[in-house]
């Protein structure tokens, strides 16, 4: 008889185990199973940032802008399963299942995320500003960037790593080795001594996991071939911000990527010598861009496949008229940041007429904008620098090429597709079914109003909503801190 007690009191306390531990399981907030392994996956320092993360969920009357450059849609339905794309269409012609979480997005506007093709995780004087500066890109909408060009490259790598591995919140990111320069050129940079030393540097970074290079101001053409050759080798990739190097010259070398249009093309400077960052820069002032000259510099391009970065944000802020800080930007920099802005207003109150770099902007605009029509592969990112900040200089430079001339699918084209094309990401870059669910939520219509593009209500990446608002009430002061 005792035994028969033992055994029953025994299941009395195995079912109260159990039904509580069921019923702790069963309320866990709501979250399905894939949800609660994701959360595993991510820090608890992410979570308070994320506002969706369901497994399947639906938008309505979505304004999209697809990122393949084809015509505005409207009223469209996007169903998400599992961080990907499962159905994009009209209202009429898709079924959202009913387990679906829906939301409706009336007079809003959906875009891919943004993939910033020259986008720094430093800035002068501060070599690395990753940890802020990724928060930033996330809240602007860039879910991608190629860093090109590192100043704290071990930093950089690491960063990318904790993203990855849902540490840290940011875009993903795809590192690069330091910038290498020549004789003359930045010392903190890489200065080659002599062919060996060049080489046993290159293969220590491609050892580092690095697929991208970037050459410098002072680069010479023979340490380019050298560089080119070696990367190519490891299906690596050059990108550079030249002078020293002609844009013909370094075509021909075989380098992928050139910084900057315009900017940086020492090919029409008078006076300038083989191999040296020199001659005279007032060809910016007088340069017919649709020129025969022009036009057969940029079909080399073009046939040779160099893609070309805009960069439109950070050369405008030299510009005395139009350097200025938006309300944003004052908010997210640190005290000496924001010193070093006013500072530089002073500067320019003196000088506001000056018209001289509005002309060049205008021509800086107009040879991408050509490059573009003419078939070549344009991309953009933000340089960041000066009151330029991550992210918030992306946006900016949606405005810029709209004023270049470029149509609100181009622009946004040029920021993500384009992007996606050159990092050889199929995953990426546009809204289509079967890719990730990589994109951004503006609250406005984008089409009829530019500066919705600053307007980030939600930056989806890989399917998970982020708060931007919560993002950037959180660095406020803090971009730049000594």
């Amino acid at each position: 008889m005792s035994t028969i007690n033992s055994l029953y009191q025994h299941f009395i306390f195995i079912f109260f185990v159990c039904f509580f531990s069921c019923k702790n399981i069963s309320t866990d907030k709501g979250l399905s199973n894939k949800q609660k392994n994701q959360n595993r996956e991510l820090s608890d320092s992410i979570l308070p940032y994320i506002k969706y993360q369901e497994d399947l969920i639906a938008f309505t009357n979505v304004i999209l802008v697809d990122g393949t450059g084809k015509s505005i849609k409207q009223n469209q339905t996007i169903i998400i399963e599992n961080g990907v794309f499962k159905a994009i269409g009209n209202a009429t012609n898709i079924d959202i299942p009913k387990n679906a979480k829906t939301i409706n997005l009336k007079g809003k506007t959906i875009i891919p995320g943004i993939v910033g093709m020259h986008n720094h995780l430093h800035i002068p004087r501060f070599p690395d500003v990753g940890d802020i500066a990724s928060k930033l890109y996330l809240a602007s909408g860039v879910t991608t960037i190629q860093t090109c060009g590192a100043a704290a490259p071990y930093k950089e790598l690491a960063l990318s790593k904790r993203i990855e591995t849902g540490k840290q919140i940011g875009p993903d990111i795809i590192p690069s080795a330091p910038f290498i320069t020549g004789e003359g050129g930045n010392p903190n940079m890489i200065i080659p001594r002599d062919t060996k030393h060049l080489k046993d540097t290159l293969q220590h970074w491609l050892d580092q996991g690095v697929k991208w290079f970037k050459v410098y101001r002072n680069t010479s053409p023979t340490d380019l071939k050298i560089i080119i050759d070696k990367a190519h080798e490891n299906n690596c990739k050059v990108r550079g911000h030249l002078c020293s190097i002609t844009f013909e010259e370094a075509t021909k070398q075989g380098i992928d990527c050139i910084e900057h249009g315009l900017n940086s093309a020492s090919d029409f400077r008078s006076n300038k010598e083989y191999g040296i960052c020199n001659g005279d820069h007032n060809y910016m002032d007088n340069l017919d861009i649709g020129s025969q000259k022009v036009k057969e510099l940029q079909q080399l391009m073009i046939d040779n496949n160099v893609v070309l970065t805009s960069t439109l944000s950070i050369y405008e802020a030299s510009i005395p008229n139009r350097a200025y800080a938006d309300v944003r930007t004052l908010k997210a920099m640190s005290p000496f940041l924001l010193n070093q802005y006013k500072d530089r207003r002073t500067d320019f109150d003196k000088n506001i007429n000056d018209t001289i770099r509005n002309n060049r902007l205008k021509r800086i605009m107009l040879f991408e904008y050509q490059y573009y029509k003419m078939g070549g592969l344009l991309c953009a990112g933000v340089d960041a620098g000066r009151h330029v900040l991550p992210g918030f200089g992306d946006q900016r430079n949606y405005e810029l090429l709209l004023e270049s001339g470029f149509s609100t699918q181009e622009a946004i084209q040029i920021m993500t597709n384009n992007g996606a094309k050159v990092l050889e990401r199929s995953d990426i870059g546009t809204i289509q079914v079967g890719k990730r669910a990589d994109f951004v939520i503006l609250n406005g219509n984008l089409e009829t109003d530019t500066s919705v593009i600053k307007n980030v209500e939600h930056v989806f990446k890989k399917g998970v909503g982020y708060n931007a608002d919560k993002i950037l009430e959180a660095i406020t002061n803090k971009f730049g801190i000594e």
